[in-house]
């Protein structure tokens, strides 16, 4: 493949990827409003425990919802630059965050329950927070759709 093949993919991919970077920050964003609002009023109706560690699943689920968009946007860029090499390679930093992510929700997630006593159950409900931002975000783009 030619250096225009490729600058003509990656063109096609930036005119296209515009309409999707609205639903993917509406997504980050109701992550977050949803897991702070559902933590708020564990808060005030159960307990702080249970409130805080909704909100620190929520936020878990943030941080592995953009590290995640972030190694693939990468990977997707690096197959459309390096089309014609054979072997390509991908960053440490780029796997680090495709996988790390992982480990880093388990540390945290380990450390919390051990270190302040939040059950490990509210964290991973708070998890779930990104599942109800992209169902939400999902009926959104079927009720406004983006022309």
């Amino acid at each position: 493949c030619c250096g225009e093949c490729r600058e003509t993919a990656m063109e096609a991919r930036a005119d296209e990827g515009w309409k999707y970077e609205r639903t993917e920050r509406r997504i980050a964003r109701w992550t977050l409003v949803l897991g702070a609002a559902a933590g708020a009023l564990t808060f005030a109706l159960y307990t702080w425990r249970w409130g805080l560690g909704l909100f620190v699943g929520a936020v878990l689920a943030w941080v592995n919802f953009r590290w995640l968009k972030d190694a693939i946007d990468a990977l997707i860029k690096l197959s459309i630059v390096r089309a014609d090499v054979e072997k390509p390679r991908v960053s440490a930093w780029t796997w680090v965050r495709f996988f790390g992510r992982y480990a880093l929700i388990g540390l945290i997630v380990y450390v919390i329950f051990v270190g302040l006593n939040i059950p490990v159950l509210s964290m991973l409900a708070g998890l779930c927070a990104l599942g109800a931002a992209t169902m939400a975000a999902s009926v959104y783009e079927i009720l406004r759709p983006a022309e």
